[in-house]
């Protein structure tokens, strides 16, 4: 199996660097979005946590969607990010909005955490997935673990990617978003690699520009993985009672693995 390079790392920060600006165009109302996600992990939390606050680690912030969104509901949340300018825009966003959040900059790999400083862990977004290789996917959820307290709450979101290593599809539906700042065209251009659960993606987005359009192209990769796969690395790095909640019945855009760190007094199943 492959290693992640230093390359891998920089693709991954780049794409974030350069769609920060733009990454609330993915969104028709990025406040409403933010209310409404914020809406449900926090009863995921609440409802497995008790009523809190609870100190909540959002790993992967990005601009601060869902990390803005747990603070204005009363947790203290601490938000950190591979890509500096998406950190500090979370920042500014969550200052805006009267959100107490502090923001680092930090690979998830390496949370630069006290351990057990947080109740909850968020890794949202189809973030996880970045990661290309079983030893990095085991290195973040080891370091999840390691700054989670006893028995507190890993929350993951993840494309569902079962029927998508079927079909390999080679482009994503286009979406248009209409945005306070004009309308927005995005599509998506996806490249399997020869194993065919790697993917080089082409992220486009159409902005307005004058009386035209501006095209801005960002490029990652990512790894597609299955429910079955990421329930096999969270349950090896020591976490139990995982559970996968679908957006139908939880309301979440995508599925949502929720797991508890195993501690001494409580053995696995």
């Amino acid at each position: 199996m492959r290693r992640v390079s230093d390359s891998d790392v920089s693709s991954v920060r780049d794409f974030y660097d350069a769609l920060a600006p733009d990454y609330h165009r993915i969104f028709g109302d990025w406040d409403a979005s933010m209310a409404h996600q914020a809406t449900v992990l926090d009863a995921l939390v609440r409802g497995r946590l008790g009523s809190g606050p609870h100190r909540v680690l959002d790993c992967a912030c990005g601009i601060g969607t869902q990390a803005i969104g747990l603070a204005r509901a009363g947790h203290r949340v601490v938000g950190s990010d591979l890509s500096p300018v998406a950190a500090a825009r979370a920042a500014a966003e969550g200052a805006a909005r009267g959100a107490r959040l502090r923001v680092a900059v930090a690979d998830m790999r390496r949370p630069p955490f006290a351990p057990a400083a947080f109740d909850v862990v968020l890794c949202a977004d189809n973030a996880l997935p970045h990661l290309l290789t079983g030893p990095d996917v085991e290195a973040a959820l080891a370091g999840m673990r390691r700054v989670l307290r006893d028995d507190g709450l890993l929350v993951l979101t993840v494309r569902d990617y079962a029927e998508t290593r079927r079909s390999r599809p080679a482009a994503a539906p286009p979406q248009v978003s209409e945005t306070s700042d004009g309308r927005t065209i995005a599509f998506q251009l996806w490249h399997w690699h020869e194993d065919g659960e790697r993917y080089d993606l082409e992220h486009f987005q159409l902005v307005p520009k004058g009386a035209g359009w501006a095209v801005r192209v960002r490029r990652t990769t990512y790894w597609a993985l299955t429910r079955a796969e990421l329930t096999h690395f969270v349950e090896a790095a020591g976490f139990v009672d995982v559970e996968w909640h679908a957006p139908a019945a939880g309301g979440y855009y995508q599925p949502v693995l929720t797991a508890r760190r195993r501690t001494a007094r409580r053995p696995a199943r």
